[in-house]
C-alpha cells in the first residue's frame, strides 16, 4: 500500500496523474499539495504547497513515492527570471524538502532537448535541475523527458496547440522522438515510476513516451 504524493496536480500532466491516481489499487493516499483548494474528497491530503515549502506541516512530505509535474514557459512567467525561479529554483527546492522526508522514489517531469549546456533558456533550465536533483541521490529516481503534450490546458497556449495539431497530423511519417507525447503516457509513466521505480537513475524519453495512445 502506497502513499504518493503529488506536486503540479492541477496541471496538465499532474492533474492526469491524479486521475490514474484515484484508480489504482496499490495507492491508498493521495497527497497533492496546492495552491488553490482542491474539491475535498476521501484519500487526497490537500495541503497549502506555500506552506509545506515554508516548513510548516513536514510530515505531509512523507511519502513512499513523488511525482513533481510542476513547470511554467517564460511566456507564462514573464520574464526569464520568474521562469527559472519556477523551473529551477522550486522544482529543486521540492525535490529537497522530499529528499529530507527520505521519500524513496522521485519521478520528475523534464523535457525533451534537457540540456544544462543548451544555449535556451528552456532546455538549459531542464537540464540544470535535473542535474541538480540527480546529485540529491534518491534510491529511485525517475526523469521523463517528453516532447509536445497532447492534451488541452487550462490556459490558452494558442501557438503550442497549432504545433501539436501540426505533429499530430504528420505523426506517421515522423522519427518517433519527434511526435507528439500523449499526456495519459506519461502519467502511466509517472505513476508507475512512483509507486515501484527500479533503484537507480531512469531517464524515459520522448520516443518510449510517444508509444500506444492517448
Amino acid at each position: 500500500m502506497t502513499t504518493l504524493l503529488i506536486v503540479g496536480a492541477t496541471g496538465l500532466v499532474g492533474g492526469r496523474a491524479m486521475t490514474l491516481a484515484r484508480a489504482d489499487p496499490r495507492i491508498t493516499r493521495i497527497i497533492a499539495p496546492t495552491r488553490r483548494a482542491l474539491p475535498a474528497e476521501e484519500r487526497v491530503t490537500n495541503p497549502r504547497l506555500d506552506d509545506l515549502i515554508a516548513g510548516a506541516g513536514g510530515e505531509e512530505w512523507r511519502a513512499d513515492g513523488a511525482i513533481c509535474a510542476l513547470g511554467t514557459t517564460r511566456a507564462a512567467a514573464g520574464s526569464a527570471a520568474a521562469f527559472r525561479a519556477v523551473d529551477y529554483e522550486l522544482v529543486l527546492l521540492i525535490a529537497r524538502r522530499l529528499r529530507d522526508a527520505r521519500v524513496g522514489r522521485f519521478a520528475l517531469v523534464s523535457s525533451l532537448g534537457a540540456d544544462p549546456r543548451s544555449p535556451f533558456l528552456y532546455t538549459r533550465t531542464k537540464g540544470e535541475v535535473e542535474e541538480a536533483i540527480g546529485a540529491l541521490a534518491f534510491p529511485s529516481l525517475t526523469i521523463l523527458r517528453p516532447g509536445f503534450l497532447d492534451g488541452e490546458r487550462a490556459e490558452s497556449r494558442p501557438v503550442q496547440r497549432a504545433v501539436r495539431n501540426v505533429l499530430n497530423f504528420a505523426s506517421p511519417l515522423l522519427p518517433r522522438v519527434a511526435r507528439v507525447s500523449p499526456v495519459t503516457n506519461v502519467a502511466r509513466h509517472l505513476i508507475e515510476a512512483a509507486v515501484a521505480g527500479e533503484p537507480g537513475k531512469h531517464v524515459i524519453g520522448a520516443g518510449q513516451l510517444a508509444e500506444g495512445g492517448s
